[in-house]
Order: structure tokens, then C-alpha cells, then sequence
């Protein structure tokens, strides 16, 4: 999945999100639908543990409240679970009805995981019935949709950009790149004018930072759907973005000794502590890189396409609010999701987490009242991309399929041609045991 990162109060409370630590998603289950349809009872509720919980559950009682006054002979529990212990917590509810929530917050890459699971209702029609589904980001609405139905509603989106120093860029004289070739000059000019600072921050297990070269080539990372995909990692254009990517990686811009593990949240503090002129992080990050050393001496823009003024497709991660479907009180749990996931809780969301909404005329009023957002929202508007709609995406996630191959090739150890089919075949299988 690719949870975003909470809002924290220093640089070592970053925790990546929305969307990079995946968990495998629950295995196997009969869950099935209860049968049942009770207008009144007690609904629960799991959200996740945020590093600061304290402003999401004032938004989430708040929303409550306002479902409350409409349903007034139903109750809600609400209980905040670690993102870490998701994947078994997940499995254990779906295996046993009778000890799960009815409403879930969960990871966008888990989607179809959990739908091959049998643990989220198909709530298509309520959905597509909503009157505020209709300004949906496209790419928010995919992250809730298997096989052409939906099974949830966008909590919040989060999209990485181009993090840089100003201050380094001036007194060196340099430009903002605006070309990815532009961007790995400025980085080597950095680390050659300033030998202690990695020009341009990048991982070897940093897999969302990696995505946008492989995509601005014309690469994917698989083709297909349901139980068909099949992994394009290897084919010439993604080997060309993975090329893009890793000759990033030496002495003369991040050392590939150094920088080989490092992974998004890894990136993000070298740049936020002072040690980095530019970074890959996402609009979650602003917080962290906020309370850190280079407050007041950076900006951002979208991170850079091929040509000037092209920009880079991104990763869109995110959370997203679903109903379990053994729940016994379906239609309460339908409501109390859109509740939640709606136009004014993102709202409120956004202002007390810094949650990027995923109605897109939430998030042009946000970017409004907060400039900092603009890049983010200018590249999700340019077309942000999604992961393979298959549950096999968990299970190839939580193997480091990616890390390990971006770490073979700046190692050293294979070169690009070898180390992408090894890892379309470690895709391949994963895609062939789900079916």
C-alpha cells in the first residue's frame, strides 16, 4: 500500500503512508455477506493510529456526531489500530464475522487483497448514487475499484514532487531543472560544489520515488487485470526509466554505498537535516521537512517529465474508508462511510493532518489556502498513476521485488537487462499464485 506519512512534529517521527511498509494483505477466507441489513445497533469502526493521533480523532468525532443526528438510535465505536499490525488484525476479522468492525480505514494498495479475500461489500451502486462521488480524482476512485466495481470510498490521496534547496540553487547559479536530464546535472553540479550534500536524495528501496522515471518513459510495471496480469518491468522502456533511475546512484550524487538501502522516509530526512540540495517527497512530508534544518530555504514543483514542462507521472497513494462485508448493519455502515469520507471531513482533514483530499474541487480550495499544496494538486492533475489492481501487488510489495532489484543495479551486481527480468519473473509468480 503506500499509506501517507502522518504529520509529525520532528524529522524522526516521519512515517511513510498512503500509501511503502506493505504488509501482505489477509490470505485466505470464507467471508460472506451476514444476510442481515439492522437500521439501529452499534457500529465499529478501525481507523489507523496516526504518529499524532490527537487532531484526526477531533475530526473523526466530528463526523460521528454528524451522522449521529441523523441516525439517532445507533452508536459507534471507534477504535485507532497500529497501520503495522493491519495485515493480521485484517485477516483475523474477516475469518470471524462475528469479531469484525463494519467500517474499515485501509491502505489503497490493499484494495484488491482484500477483495479477493471476501472482506470488503461492493458498494458500486452507493457510490455511483453519491451525490459528491461525482468530483472523485480519477486516479482515487481507480485505488477503490476491482474488476470494474467499487468497494470503498477515497479517504485521501498523497503524490510525491521536487523538493530543492533555494538557497543552494542561488548562491551555485543554477536553475530549477526542469527536465529529468536537467535534474541529474543540477544534482552532480551540487554534490560537486558541495562535496558534503547529496545532490539529489535518492533510495535503492525507495520504490514510489522510483516510479515517475519509469513511467515518463512510457514503462509499466505490469499489464492486464483481475487474474491476468503479467509484469512489463523488463520491457525496453521501463528498463530505460529503471536506467534513468539508477544512474542517480554514485559519487558523484548519492553513493550508492550510502544510499543503496535508503529508502523514501530516508530521503526525506537527509533533506529535511540539511544534507540533501533536492529530494523526492511527497505533500506529507511537508510537515516533517518543516520542523527540520532547511525551514524557510526550500520550495517545490512537480518532479520533471522528459521535455520542459512535462511532469513526471507519480505514484498516487492514499487511505481509503470501506465497508467489511459481513457487517449486519450494511446500510448504517454505507452512511457512516460517506460520512467519513466526505467533502467536509476531508476538508477538516486536511487542515488538522495535512491529508490531501480526494475531491478534486476540495483540493483546488485547499491549495488556496495553503500555496504549498499546489504542486502536488498540479501532479495529480497531470495524470498520476496507480499500482496493478491485483492482490499478487501485496505480496510483491512486501518481498522488496523493486528494492531488490534497483540495489543489484547500483551494487553492481547485474546490470539492468538481467536484474528487470528477474524481477518480472518474482512478479510473474506472484501474479500466478493468486490466480
Amino acid at each position: 500500500m503506500k499509506f501517507s506519512v502522518r504529520t509529525a512534529a520532528a524529522v524522526a517521527a516521519l512515517v511513510v503512508a498512503g500509501l511503502t511498509a506493505t504488509a501482505c494483505a489477509p490470505q485466505t477466507s470464507d467471508n460472506s455477506s451476514s444476510g442481515k441489513d439492522e437500521k439501529t445497533g452499534t457500529l465499529r469502526v478501525w481507523l489507523f493510529q496516526e504518529v499524532d493521533n490527537a487532531p484526526k480523532e477531533k475530526v473523526v468525532a466530528a463526523a460521528v456526531d454528524t451522522f449521529k443526528k441523523t441516525h439517532k438510535d445507533t452508536k459507534v465505536t471507534i477504535e485507532y489500530i497500529p497501520v503495522e499490525t493491519r495485515a493480521q488484525r485484517m485477516k483475523a476479522a474477516f475469518n470471524d464475522p462475528k469479531s469484525a468492525p463494519d467500517v474499515i480505514e485501509y491502505g489503497n494498495t490493499d484494495t484488491a487483497g482484500y477483495v479477493k479475500d471476501g472482506g470488503l461489500a461492493d458498494v458500486t451502486e452507493d457510490f455511483n448514487g453519491w451525490s459528491e462521488s461525482k468530483d472523485t480524482d480519477p486516479t482515487a476512485e481507480q485505488s477503490v475499484t476491482v474488476d470494474g466495481k467499487i468497494y470503498g470510498a477515497p479517504l485521501f490521496v498523497g503524490v510525491r514532487a521536487l523538493y530543492y534547496r533555494t538557497d543552494i540553487l542561488k548562491n551555485l547559479g543554477l536553475d530549477v531543472p526542469k527536465t529529468q536530464d536537467e535534474l541529474a546535472e543540477t544534482a552532480r553540479k551540487i554534490h560537486k560544489a558541495e562535496p558534503g550534500l547529496y545532490g539529489l536524495a535518492v533510495g535503492g528501496a525507495y520504490t514510489y520515488g522510483a516510479m515517475p522515471f519509469i513511467w515518463s518513459q512510457g514503462g509499466e510495471l505490469a499489464g492486464g487485470k483481475g487474474g491476468s496480469y503479467a509484469a512489463t518491468i523488463d520491457s525496453a522502456a521501463a528498463q530505460k526509466g529503471i536506467e534513468t533511475y539508477t544512474a542517480l546512484f554514485g559519487d558523484d550524487n548519492c553513493p550508492a554505498a550510502k544510499c543503496a538501502g535508503m529508502g523514501g522516509n530516508d530521503t526525506v530526512t537527509a533533506f529535511a537535516a540539511g544534507k540533501a540540495g533536492m529530494a523526492i517527497g511527497g505533500d506529507f512530508s511537508h510537515a516533517a521537512i518543516e520542523a527540520g534544518k532547511v525551514k524557510g530555504k526550500y520550495a517545490v514543483v512537480p518532479l520533471p517529465g522528459l521535455k520542459a514542462g512535462e511532469i513526471a507521472p507519480a505514484f498516487a497513494g492514499g487511505n481509503n474508508i470501506g465497508v467489511v462485508k459481513s457487517t449486519s448493519h450494511r446500510t448504517l455502515a454505507v452512511d457512516l462511510m460517506k460520512e467519513l469520507a466526505s467533502k467536509k471531513t476531508q476538508g477538516e482533514l486536511f487542515d488538522a493532518m495535512g491529508f490531501l483530499p480526494t475531491f478534486t474541487d476540495v483540493r483546488d480550495d485547499v491549495a488556496k489556502k495553503q500555496p504549498f499544496v499546489a504542486p502536488f494538486v498540479k501532479t495529480l492533475a497531470s495524470g498520476a498513476k496507480f499500482v496493478p489492481a491485483s492482490p499478487a501487488w501485496a505480496q510483491i510489495d512486501a518481498s522488496l521485488v523493486l528494492p531488490t532489484m534497483f540495489q543489484e543495479i547500483v551494487s553492481g551486481k547485474k546490470d539492468v537487462a538481467a536484474a528487470s527480468k528477474d524481477a518480472a519473473k518474482k512478479m510473474n509468480d506472484a501474479f500466478s499464485s493468486v490466480g
